[in-house]
């Protein structure tokens, strides 16, 4: 029998889709029926070939005005002379490095690892300054994300790029910080009926229902996504939060980021956002292989550089269905579908994974509600009619492309997923795109791999087969790295910064780009870790939150002294060496490594030969220590009982969803819903219908 909890929960459906909520709510919903630019002139699909790739002009055309302006002054800024580093800064800068940074995935842990690491890079940022380490995020030229590295990724550029106490705690002004210690799905409290969670559900359906009225397929993603924009995006306070005074981040185009004036300017790096991808029509038992394709977002365009696919739509009219790069007529295209937290939210939907292994038993649950809870998610995923409940539901563009190749060519609608659910948790390979020359890369792993949830170099693995096996005529290769996640860590590079790539067998044309692994990692002093916590964790209190990235920028700027406890003084300048490395090789004659980098590189370069041991890095504490632990023994079954009732409120909200979406399409069983704007004014949003 279902528990009175759960019998209330299912009752409170009908409460739920009476809701009417805000206009403002509303801007989460596309337009349909928008005017199609002529496709003879402005093509809103490109194919090309490895052999023909490029970039699109728009991205050449940023990134070379970049570079040549204000990253140019930016290297200067930051090396100076470059003497300190044994190099004449005059005879680098013809041919500086280009640089790439990649975040990882793994939730508000990988969010706050990636906060922590960027403000460890920017010269912004005071201590970093200082020591010498600040001043590479100026450089970069590409900051890609993935999962809860796309959450950090899209609040920072929906943020205006601030410094990032001002992005995570708020400036005490417009800005009020991400509100972490606001619970994802109870942010009024652990009780469920609570008037302000109450009134959270309502608004998160009213922005998903105005998007399925349109005839839109949603999903359990769109909810995701509108629960993300409320701690990431920067129209929500702790005042408004339980409010419809904001959209709270509905309505923010990822297409409109050229237009703003950080992009104007030429101020920040080109953003790349990753998914991964489930074919169309099939159910997965696990990971995602790697030879189905993935896909990135830009300002510019979406699409994939996979060899089997190689074709991008311009992204102000992504969401439109094309067959062989055109759309059912002349006024059947869609906008605003690229919305900021669709994006983010598309790129961190694990729930394909959850819900097709039917992982349905929560901790703490009661047996007989965990029975409840199943029949309840059998109920909503099987008795109401939907697209794919479990993915991020996209329009396809690519019809009909690459039709003796690409696997969705016959497809209307692609199922766009986590971008780390093929185990590449790092986004490094749109850095890696053979047409985008990216000579440096980070790689900042927030990976939760072990059983104390530190990376262990999975990601980078996946990624050199997928190059190897999948990717080898379209992407640039990874240098050597070690062979398993045991080799990782029985060097312990999973504990301090490590250079891949230090010496290709031709200096004047590298093989392969320099590319320097960040995991995180227990604190370099022996302290205890505060930064390992789960993926599935979410809330953080203020305090953890400051512990956590206070502890990631120490790493960041620390490097490692081999045998020690202490930081490495020489890390910041050996960070220089590595940076430009890649720039001297471009020159002729090339520039010799200087005495003080070849130093550098012999500590923190990989070298198969002559492998380095975990033994190096004594009194590393692994095991995680919860700064909040007491609250949490006091408050447990609370917080479980809490937790128990979101996740399955989420699932009532996403059944209403649903129902929204099998009624739109009756409304529509005479015409696509690409059909004009007046066909579909007759149906306004009426949640009490």
């Amino acid at each position: 029998m279902f528990s009175l909890s759960l019998l209330c929960l299912f009752a409170s459906l009908n409460a739920l889709v009476r809701a009417q909520g805000s206009e403002l709510l509303k801007l989460y919903a596309p337009t349909i029926g928008s005017k199609c630019p002529d496709i003879t002139q402005n093509p809103l699909l490109r194919e090309f070939t490895t052999g023909t790739q490029a970039l699109h002009p728009n991205e050449s055309a940023y990134i070379d005005t970049r570079e040549s302006t204000v990253i140019s002054k930016a290297w200067q800024d930051w090396l100076g002379t470059g003497e300190q580093i044994g190099y004449n800064v005059s005879v680098l800068s013809s041919n500086f490095s280009r640089v790439g940074i990649a975040f990882s995935g793994g939730g508000y842990r990988a969010a706050q690892y990636s906060a922590g690491v960027t403000s460890a890079l920017d010269a912004r940022d005071q201590s970093a300054k200082s020591v010498g380490t600040g001043g590479l995020l100026q450089v970069a030229s590409y900051i890609s994300g993935l999962s809860g590295g796309s959450w950090f990724t899209g609040s920072l550029y929906f943020n205006d790029f601030v410094t990032i106490p001002d992005l995570v705690y708020g400036d005490g002004n417009d800005r009020n910080g991400w509100l972490l210690d606001l619970e994802l799905f109870l942010p009024g409290g652990f009780d469920v009926f609570d008037d302000k969670n109450t009134f959270f559900f309502q608004s998160v359906l009213a922005s998903v229902v105005a998007k399925a009225s349109t005839g839109i397929d949603t999903s359990i993603t769109d909810v995701w996504s509108r629960m993300l924009s409320y701690h990431f995006f920067n129209q929500t306070t702790r005042a408004n939060f339980f409010t419809d005074d904001t959209s709270h981040g509905a309505g923010q185009l990822w297409s409109n980021l050229p237009r703003s004036s950080m992009f104007q300017g030429f101020n920040v790096p080109v953003p790349l956002i990753v998914f991964d991808s489930r074919p169309s029509g099939t159910k997965t038992n696990g990971y995602t292989p790697l030879d189905v394709p993935v896909y990135e977002v830009s300002p510019f365009e979406m699409g994939s550089w996979d060899p089997n696919v190689s074709a991008m739509v311009n992204l102000t009219y992504v969401g439109t269905h094309l067959s062989n790069g055109k759309p059912d007529n002349d006024t059947a295209c869609v906008t605003g579908f690229d919305e900021a937290g669709f994006i983010i939210g598309t790129s961190s939907s694990l729930f394909s994974i959850i819900l097709d292994k039917g992982q349905t038993t929560l901790s703490g649950l009661k047996e007989q509600d965990s029975a409840g809870l199943d029949h309840l998610v059998s109920m909503f995923l099987n008795s109401i009619e939907t697209r794919a409940d479990d993915v991020a539901n996209w329009p396809s563009p690519f019809n009909g492309v690459k039709s003796n190749t690409y696997i969705d060519t016959n497809t209307s609608w692609l199922e766009l997923i986590d971008g780390g659910l093929n185990l590449e948790n790092i986004p490094l390979g749109p850095l890696l795109v053979n047409s985008r020359n990216v000579d440096f890369i980070l790689a900042v792993d927030g990976s939760a791999d072990t059983s104390d949830s530190w990376p262990n170099g999975t990601s980078p693995i996946n990624t050199n087969l997928r190059l190897n096996t999948i990717l080898s005529s379209s992407h640039q290769k990874l240098p050597p790295i070690p062979a398993t996640p045991n080799d990782f860590v029985s060097m312990g590079l999973n504990l301090r910064p490590t250079l891949f790539g230090c010496d290709p067998t031709s200096t004047s044309n590298p093989e392969y780009p320099l590319v320097l692994y960040l995991p995180n990692a227990p604190p370099l002093t022996g302290a205890k870790p505060v930064t390992n916590t789960d993926t599935f964790k979410l809330s953080y209190s203020s305090r953890h939150t400051h512990l956590f990235l206070d502890q990631v920028h120490t790493n960041t700027i620390g490097g490692f002294k081999p045998n020690t406890n202490s930081p490495d003084p020489d890390w910041p300048k050996c960070l220089q060496c590595a940076a430009v490395d890649r720039g001297r090789m471009k020159l002729s004659p090339v520039v010799p490594r200087s005495e003080f980098c070849t130093t550098c590189f012999k500590k923190y370069c990989y070298d198969p030969a002559n492998p380095s041991s975990v033994s190096q890095l004594p009194n590393r504490v692994l095991k995680f220590q919860d700064p909040d632990g007491s609250f949490f023994q006091q408050h447990k079954a609370a917080i479980i009982g809490g937790s128990v009732g979101g996740a399955l409120f989420f699932l009532i909200v996403f059944g209403a969803c649903c129902f929204f979406s099998k009624k739109a399409r009756k409304n529509r069983k005479r015409g696509k819903y690409t059909r004009v704007a007046s066909d579909h004014e007759t149906h306004p949003l009426t949640m009490s219908k």
